[in-house]
């Protein structure tokens, strides 16, 4: 019998949104590895899991900074949570935020635990409101030009997602697009080449699994398998992204066309 416990099942579940059978089978075929059997599902085609991966039920807010040092742009973007809704309203927990982003403009950390060692207190603020209250992440990007978005996915809350695009100077000029674009489109990297080899190899394999079970011809495997890796590339390389302006075009072109080149980019959406 394979060896994995309730607390596997529920995480599995809570990643891919699958039936709890559909789970203990995927984690008995896979005797226990969670990583296997969350491939034998994809494998078995359950629609949308790739976008359900890593979800976390959590409120809060995303800020963001720009600040000029040594000739570039830099931006900084940072996710602070808690628990509900009612408390990401809460101006002590804005403003919270706000001193959040200052202290790591100011000390450069990277993560919630370099940001508490840089000085900053969130215990006082976490006992008044009553709630857990975390820096969940910190990214950064610098170049000769940054352009940030946030977006409100409800009037009454504060922002909740965050955008940071790095351009040179003649990239500029489409770079508030190309934020609006990441902040709809949500890619993971920017080029193909920045994608991981394991992640690369891991789809890949997935891609010729799912294209076996469907009983596809032997001859057709390669270019069929190209085909959804094509796929793959698409839906999650910025550059390869079709356009959301002009879907005829990709993100790239866009880019291109005006004579630009992206440099870098982050995108947080609170709880994902």
């Amino acid at each position: 019998m394979a060896n994995y416990t309730a607390a596997d099942i529920k995480e599995l579940r809570a990643k891919t949104g699958a039936g709890m059978m559909d789970v203990k089978k995927a984690l008995d075929e896979a005797d226990g590895d969670s990583q296997k059997a969350l491939e034998i599902i994809r494998v078995k085609g359950l629609k949308g899991i790739a976008k359900r991966e890593g979800r976390a039920a959590s409120e809060g807010i995303v800020v963001a900074d720009l600040t000029q040092k040594d000739g570039q742009t830099v931006g900084t973007l940072l996710e602070l949570n808690c628990e509900t809704d009612f408390v990401a309203k809460n101006q002590k927990f804005i403003d919270l935020a706000g001193e959040a982003l200052a202290a790591a403009v100011a000390s450069g950390a990277s993560n919630g635990e370099e940001l508490q060692a840089a000085g900053f207190n969130i215990t006082d603020v976490q006992a008044a409101i009553g709630e857990k209250l975390e820096v969940r992440r910190i990214g950064r990007v610098a170049g000769e030009a940054v352009e940030v978005y946030l977006h409100k996915t409800a009037r009454d809350l504060p922002p909740q997602v965050g955008v940071l695009v790095a351009t040179d100077a003649a990239g500029a000029e489409v770079a508030r697009e190309v934020a609006l674009h990441i902040a709809a489109y949500s890619p993971l990297y920017l080029t193909r080449e920045d994608v991981p080899p394991e992640t690369i190899e891991s789809e890949r394999r997935i891609a010729e699994e799912t294209s076996r079970n469907e009983g596809k011809p032997e001859a057709a495997l390669p270019k069929i398998i190209e085909g959804r890796m094509n796929g793959f590339f698409k839906e999650n390389v910025l550059v390869d992204q079709a356009y959301a302006r002009d879907p005829k075009k990709s993100v790239g072109q866009i880019v291109a066309e005006a004579g630009g080149t992206i440099t870098g980019f982050v995108r947080f959406k609170v709880g994902v």
